[in-house]
């Protein structure tokens, strides 16, 4: 055979195999990941023909349902929201023309029915339209309105506050249920469906989309302490009646700290300090337990990491120490001062999902429940699919050091 046609030949087998390939890869093996792209709205066109299941609040309020628009046979099924704002974080929207965010997002398998395959081939072949499953979350309404107004009315009695957000995030320690998520600004989910409006919400001031529970980064203070103390008991470093000199200033990575109103004190013991909450014997701590055995303890409690919650990634933020040049996460042997970190001050950013997660477990004797908003899942036939069920993310410290 001719060796210049052989070769051309070869090269059009090449090519037209990388062909299948890469068509089989896009097609069939990255098919999840192409549906689960927010620019991607094909999904959302197949699911208006679905009636999407209705969402309430674990006290029965309706958070988001559909109704039927066009008539005829084959209606479109477009959502809304009764409401309103309450709940546009964190629940979100669902609309073919500015996509899906929120829980709507994260619990669309089982809002559109597509979590039970069996019952959505049984449904084809009786010809029956697929419907989705109704959804009860763990949030109870009344608590939700409390925090939000709480909220509200702390911003707008605070001088300088004005422009400001806030949230609030409350857990059930023993089960990781998430009873309220606060996010102040809000925003009215049934006016998102308008691109314009959309856009507009995009650049207005105070960033009404933006879940601050889980996306925004705040020092968390001397909330921080609780985490350290954590550390130095659990680890067996240090003891509730473990003595520091607690004067104000210290040096502490170099630069003089000081504690709250210059507060002076003298030895005293971990249980005197975390009660007085004094800055310099809790950067002491932070600096005799070091780097790794504070990494240690905040990778238990969750910090450097995506809250194991049903949400969307691209809605959650690690808590961590974030290098202030390039905006990465730091890691233990990194150029750290640790005895500010561990006052919660330095370059330590934190979302309120992660401290609300810090106090359940304290409060469930040292367990770190995995945090949900699944109360419950009923399919279109009343029949309940799925529980809540409570599931330890990790043991971060004994029962013992949980009580001291």
């Amino acid at each position: 055979m001719n060796t210049p046609i052989l070769r051309l030949y070869t090269l059009i087998l090449v090519l037209l195999a990388l062909l299948v390939w890469k068509t089989s890869q896009w097609a069939v093996f990255d098919s999840s990941q192409l549906k689960d792209e927010p620019q991607n709205r094909r999904p959302l066109i197949e699911d208006q023909t679905i009636r999407r299941g209705t969402i309430q609040t674990a006290d029965g309020v309706t958070i988001a349902q559909s109704h039927p628009e066009g008539g005829g046979a084959n209606p479109v099924y477009v959502r809304s929201y009764p409401q309103g704002s309450l709940f546009g974080n964190p629940v979100g929207y669902s609309f073919v023309q500015v996509g899906d965010s929120g829980i709507e997002r994260s619990e669309n398998g089982f809002l559109t029915g597509q979590q039970n395959e069996f019952a959505s081939i049984l449904d084809q072949l009786r010809g029956r339209a697929q419907e989705g499953s109704n959804i009860t979350l763990t949030i109870d309404a009344h608590a939700q309105q409390v925090a939000t107004q709480a909220l509200q009315q702390a911003i707008a009695s605070t001088p300088g506050a004005a422009g400001f957000g806030g949230s609030v995030v409350a857990i059930v320690p023993s089960t990781g249920a998430v009873k309220v998520m606060a996010s102040v600004p809000g925003f009215d989910p049934n006016t998102v469906k308008d691109s314009a409006t959309f856009k507009r919400l995009t650049k207005q001031s105070g960033s009404p989309l933006f879940n601050r529970a889980t996306q925004s980064g705040y020092p968390p203070g001397s909330t921080m302490k609780v985490v350290t103390a954590t550390a130095a008991l659990d680890s067996g470093k240090f003891t509730p009646d473990s003595v520091l000199n607690g004067r104000s200033p210290q040096i502490i990575g170099g630069a003089p700290l000081a504690n709250a109103g210059n507060e002076q004190f003298g030895d005293i013991d971990m249980t005197t300090a975390l009660t007085d909450s004094v800055n310099t014997y809790f950067a002491q701590v932070g600096e005799q337990l070091g780097n790794s055995t504070m990494f240690e303890y905040m990778d238990r409690f969750g910090f450097n990491r995506d809250p194991q919650l049903d949400y969307p990634d691209a809605q959650m933020n690690p808590s961590g120490v974030y290098d202030e040049t390039t905006g990465n996460l730091l890691g233990p042997n990194d150029a750290i001062d640790i005895g500010r970190v561990a006052i919660g001050q330095a370059n330590l950013t934190v979302t309120p999902m992660q401290m609300a997660e810090v106090a359940a477990t304290v409060a469930d004797d040292g367990k770190l429940m995995r945090p949900t908003f699944l109360q419950e899942v009923t399919d279109p036939d009343g029949r309940v699919t799925q529980k809540l069920d409570p599931k330890v993310q990790s043991t971060v410290m004994s029962t013992q050091t949980a009580v001291s």
